[in-house]
């Protein structure tokens, strides 16, 4: 694992980085594996530097190869012609950091070079991010010819340095529907793109359906054989040059099949709300065979229009914050805290607690007062205001509860290893613990200490061993729940990870044992890992809540509070009013 040094050096780009260039599925796409190459261009590129020396040269190459318009032909001019008529630009594109261009050997008209790096990125197919980490090295060879450097002998595949990489891509995410029907779920994607041809970019990748691991556990209205007729135009028609506040947009579908007024409205929310997102604005003028998708929108839908199915949408404003405060639940106001009526506000045992999206049920563990090896913890649910808590199960260990979407049920790990299903039967109020498949999370280590499902129920973020893993969660036939995939999102953390919570549906607040760097905010592709501002914090910070809005810590002082809406220069943790200089643990809805 990189020490503290190398995440502080890395933190305003990707601190991740990833495996050696494994075999990629074949493809007669003229484009690289997932550099998703713009439409061809008459535009003509700079030509390499006159008397460049060889050296220089390959770093300009490798700051070319991040354009991948026209089969990367910005790259191609630092070949020679029989090196750009060989060269397989589309047999992988890996991101690397820390370059360095070492001379191995040199005589007047032939250079060979070691490229060493890290690997700090994979791109595959559809710009779909893949993190990992390890060491990187290529040879590449050089000719004199007419008098310049060219390279003549080099590797299949596509690298790029990754700031050059960061200044040509744009991380966008593409919109499918959970399987409730009730939101939409992000799947980021980094492309290339020119303002204006962004939105056909989107729309394509939008059509071809989620990446593979995404797919089991997402629905998708543009199913197969959907396709564009003619460009996206604005929404008048009249042109093609769509973009960041260029008047809205003009999408014909063809092959749509015959939807009902659901359906047309959670295929309006996939569309609406990747364009919107990648800062695309409407209205959005959306046609199936030349005629309105729906008629109660001839001139264009809007984000209000689909605001039900906002990505972004929180709880937390309405329901307010609460805290766990000498055992027991506290709701927090300005002037101080108060206990919430019923079991959880009047306990004084508890250790976690977590709040349903509703704000209308409570789970929490409480100590069992029993010593160990016996069980120390246990499980309850019940009414967030009056009425009984029902104890759902006992453990030496059981982690803080996350409640699924429905609000009808919440996850934990029993001892480390056990993820459970909580299902509370809303009538009644009996409980019934199933098993969750997690095989797959126990194959990459031995203990999971915090498991946060997504708002949208469609990811898990876990520590596992210290280290954070997403995974998707998928209902199988039988109704049974899976975790799969699980990917390491937070490489190069530096120090373990403590305690972690969803930021955005696309973002992932982590807690880590450090003093320098104490929380950071992970990309769910693992693309970037950023700090946050550690002004007023003492570590360590043992706990972290977030919304789309704000993040709350507990550090070894207090509950602090950063507010994502303030300015750059002036963003800094504050002492949450009604908090100030106690002892307590934040606790948000969801």
């Amino acid at each position: 694992m990189r020490g503290t040094k190398t995440i502080l050096t890395a933190m305003l780009g990707l601190t991740v980085a990833v495996s050696g260039c494994a075999s990629l599925p074949d493809s007669s796409s003229p484009q690289a594996v997932g550099t998703i190459a713009r439409e061809p261009t008459t535009t003509s590129v700079p030509p390499p530097a006159p008397g460049r020396e060889p050296d220089l040269l390959l770093r300009d190459f490798l700051r070319a190869s991040t354009d991948p318009a026209n089969r990367h032909l910005a790259a191609r001019q630092f070949l020679t012609a029989d090196m750009s008529a060989g060269w397989d630009d589309a047999a992988s594109a890996t991101i690397v950091d820390k370059v360095d261009v070492l001379p191995e050997s040199r005589s007047a008209e032939r250079a060979t070079y070691v490229i060493r790096a890290n690997r700090v990125g994979h791109l595959e197919e559809g710009g779909v991010y893949r993190a990992d980490e390890g060491p990187f090295e290529t040879r590449i060879t050089l000719v004199l010819t007419g008098g310049e450097w060219r390279i003549d002998e080099m590797g299949p595949g596509v690298v790029m340095d990754r700031p050059q990489f960061l200044n040509g891509y744009q991380r966008r995410s593409l919109y499918f529907v959970d399987p409730s029907g009730r939101t939409v779920v992000p799947d980021p994607r980094w492309i290339a793109a020119t303002q204006d041809q962004t939105a056909a970019q989107l729309i394509d990748l939008l059509i071809e359906g989620p990446k593979a691991a995404l797919a089991p556990a997402v629905r998708t209205e543009l199913g197969s054989g959907v396709s564009v007729r003619g460009p996206i135009t604005k929404a008048d028609g009249r042109t093609t040059q769509v973009g960041v506040g260029l008047g809205g947009v003009r999408i014909d579908f063809l092959g749509l099949k015959p939807l009902g007024k659901e359906s047309r409205e959670m295929l309006a929310a996939q569309v609406i709300w990747t364009l919107a997102n990648a800062e695309i604005t409407g209205p959005y003028v959306l046609l199936a065979d030349g005629q309105p998708l729906d008629e109660r929108f001839p001139n264009g839908w809007t984000t209000a229009d689909v605001a039900s199915m906002n990505p972004l949408a929180t709880s937390s404003a309405t329901i307010g914050l609460h805290a766990l405060r000498g055992g027991g639940l506290v709701s927090v106001a300005e002037t101080g805290v108060t206990p919430v009526p019923g079991a959880f506000g009047a306990a004084t045992n508890l250790r976690s607690v977590a709040l349903s999206h509703d704000g209308e049920l409570a789970a929490a563990v409480a100590d069992t007062g029993r010593p160990a090896p016996e069980a120390t913890a246990e499980l309850l649910i019940g009414p967030y205001r009056d009425g009984t808590a029902a104890r759902a199960l006992q453990g030496e260990s059981i982690t803080r509860p996350t409640w699924a979407l429905d609000d009808n049920s919440v996850w934990a790990v029993v001892n480390g290893t056990n993820v459970v299903r909580v299902v509370r039967e809303p009538g009644t109020g009996r409980v019934t613990v199933l098993p969750v498949d997690a095989g797959s999370v126990r194959a990459v280590g031995n203990v999971i200490s915090d498991l946060r499902l997504s708002r949208d129920g469609v990811r898990a973020a876990m520590i596992v061993d210290g280290r954070v893993y997403v995974a998707v969660v998928v209902q199988k036939s039988n109704g049974e729940f899976s975790l799969t995939t699980p990917r390491e999102i937070a490489i190069g953390l530096g120090s373990p990870a403590l305690s972690l919570d969803w930021s955005t549906p696309d973002t992932v607040v982590v807690a880590r044992s450090a003093s320098d760097v104490p929380v950071v905010q992970v990309a769910v592709d693992g693309s970037r890992m950023d700090a946050l501002p550690s002004r007023n914090l003492t570590p360590p910070v043992v706990a972290v809540e977030a919304s789309t809005t704000s993040e709350f810590v507990a550090d070894s002082r207090a509950v602090f509070q950063l507010n994502n809406a303030d300015p750059a220069g002036d963003r800094y943790w504050r002492e949450v009013p009604g908090l100030t200089g106690l002892q307590a643990v934040p606790v948000l809805p969801g």
